[in-house]
């Protein structure tokens, strides 16, 4: 998914990144609040993480601009004070998770995912289809009861394209999800991971429909 991290802790800021990026995630960084400010201004993302103490504009303060606008994505708070009145301020403004440095990343992972799949309407980190079982907490993917290994990239558009099942998903949607600022993709790229993705699910009970002009669908071969 498309993650901005608010981090002003170069060291903290790598490891989050580079971690999530191995996870297939596209992560963009930003060391204060008002760059970070700037950016949610014009670009949309799945998940926010949020340091509290930031250069030249707080986490709470950008939090509190960012819900006053109405926007609704999901933000995990990350700080280094651990008192209960920082923990209930931050929750108050607008959090919608709260995790105290230092921390275990696989907490921190387990998080990420929480929220991500809260804001998609699943409960579960597990979805099906017919014979298809999708894990995002395992990493997993089964067809027939059989492992699919698929490479980071390709996980993340399954993944981006199961969370609307049954509805079609724009080039730029998908686009958005799977690159960050940084990332190079050219013009076909998004078709490239399609084709791979589509070979591999062969005859699963998940097809990739293309809708002309618009994206392309996952459905049921059942539905």
């Amino acid at each position: 998914m498309r993650i901005l991290l608010v981090e002003d802790n170069v060291d903290l800021a790598d490891a989050i990144v580079r971690r999530m990026r191995r996870s297939g995630h596209a992560v963009d960084w930003q060391h204060d609040g008002l760059g970070a400010a700037s950016v949610l201004r014009y670009q949309s993302f799945d998940l926010v993480v949020l340091d509290i103490g930031l250069p030249r504009l707080d986490g709470l303060s950008l939090l509190g601009d960012l819900r006053e606008r109405g926007d609704a994505t999901p933000v995990l708070m990350l700080t280094a004070r651990d008192g209960i009145e920082d923990r209930v301020h931050a929750l108050d403004v607008g959090a919608d998770d709260y995790l105290a440095k230092p921390f275990d990343f696989r907490e921190f992972e387990a998080r990420c995912r929480v929220l991500l799949r809260r804001s998609r309407g699943q409960a579960s980190a597990v979805v099906q289809v017919g014979t298809l079982v999708f894990d995002s907490a395992a990493h997993t993917v089964q067809v027939d009861g059989q492992p699919l290994e698929l490479p980071n990239r390709e996980f993340r558009l399954l993944e981006i394209l199961l969370g609307k099942l049954e509805q079609v998903v724009s080039k730029d949607e998908i686009a958005k999800g799977l690159f960050g600022f940084d990332d190079e993709a050219g013009p076909n790229a998004i078709e490239l991971y399609i084709g791979r993705l589509r070979k591999k699910l062969g005859e699963s009970s998940l097809r990739i429909v293309t809708v002309r002009g618009v994206g392309y669908k996952a459905e049921s071969v059942d539905g």
